[in-house]
């Protein structure tokens, strides 16, 4: 099945999209992977002799069936691009993952009104109370949780769905086998059947600094909107929050105290033309 060879190819091509990209404009069945030498590879990609011989050698050295025999031992389930299932929205970004990892509730991908929530890692007690109050009303509306797992508002926000047994879904920076941070996780697990973890890395592959950054356009591709609690100048949160601009999708800001130094990226999204919020209310009549 090409869905089994495209999730065969992207166990060794996860972290390179255009790599992938590529060969399936050359291939769009992927009905040649396992003919082609590594020379073939290496011109077709423009790949270097090593590389190429390691996907080769990859492509023919381990078999489908233990991949998929890997994810089940793990509890893993897997989606692709050609799956009905993988969420609409995020088809329409420009790089959307060929392949998705899950653990968790598959059916949350297609509630069909997610919000993204993303912000510091240090939050004020200003800035959790702000998110908190605009939250209860966006659930109480059944509105999905979307974010990191990452400490402070990302933790905040998804223990706020869970608490009004709403569902959430947390998109990780690297394979399950390496959840970070674990005790975030363990703080969700008890809400299982509400959870759902996404990662476009396999299972066994390690989070490396800069897929933090490439999960972003995960994180604000499945959502309608995003909305930044806290942030600095330069963190992850406005990331997201450029991302969001380039899918078009609505950016919301929550304003702070000029003096807080985690209130003043979001002071200048606002200045850039980002919604003021204060309230659901304000997020709802962009989204409704």
């Amino acid at each position: 099945m090409k869905k089994q060879r495209l999730l065969h190819l992207h166990t060794c091509l996860a972290d390179h999209w255009r790599l992938m990209a590529r060969l399936l404009q050359y291939d769009p069945e992927l009905q040649k992977l396992y003919t082609l030498s590594p020379a073939e590879f290496s011109a077709l990609l423009s790949l270097p002799s090593n590389k190429a011989l390691q996907l080769f050698t990859h492509l023919h050295s381990s078999s489908i069936s233990e991949i998929l025999t890997k994810l089940q031992e793990c509890g893993v389930f897997f989606l692709t691009v050609w799956d009905e299932d993988y969420p609409r929205l995020l088809l329409e970004i420009p790089d959307p993952p060929f392949v998705l990892y899950g653990k968790g509730n598959r059916g949350l991908l297609q509630h069909p009104r997610k919000i993204a929530v993303v912000g510091t890692r240090n939050p004020s007690s200003y800035g959790v109370r702000s998110i908190q109050s605009i939250l209860v009303n966006l659930l109480k509306d059944d509105w999905l949780v979307v974010s990191g797992l990452a400490y402070g508002i990302d933790t905040i926000a998804h223990t706020a769905a869970l608490e009004q047994n709403r569902g959430t879904i947390a998109v990780l920076g690297g394979g399950f086998s390496h959840i970070y941070p674990k005790e975030n996780y363990r703080k969700l697990q008890k809400w299982n059947n509400n959870v759902l973890l996404l990662s476009e890395y396999p299972p066994f592959w390690k989070p490396q600094k800069w897929y933090f950054p490439r999960r972003n356009r995960i994180v604000s591709g499945l959502s309608l909107g995003v909305v930044v609690a806290e942030a600095k100048l330069r963190s992850g949160s406005l990331i997201t929050a450029d991302c969001a601009l380039e899918q078009n999708r609505e950016v919301f800001a929550v304003p702070g105290p000029v003096h807080l130094e985690t209130a003043m990226g979001t002071n200048r999204l606002i200045q850039q033309g980002a919604k003021l919020v204060t309230g659901a209310a304000d997020i709802l009549e962009e989204l409704q």
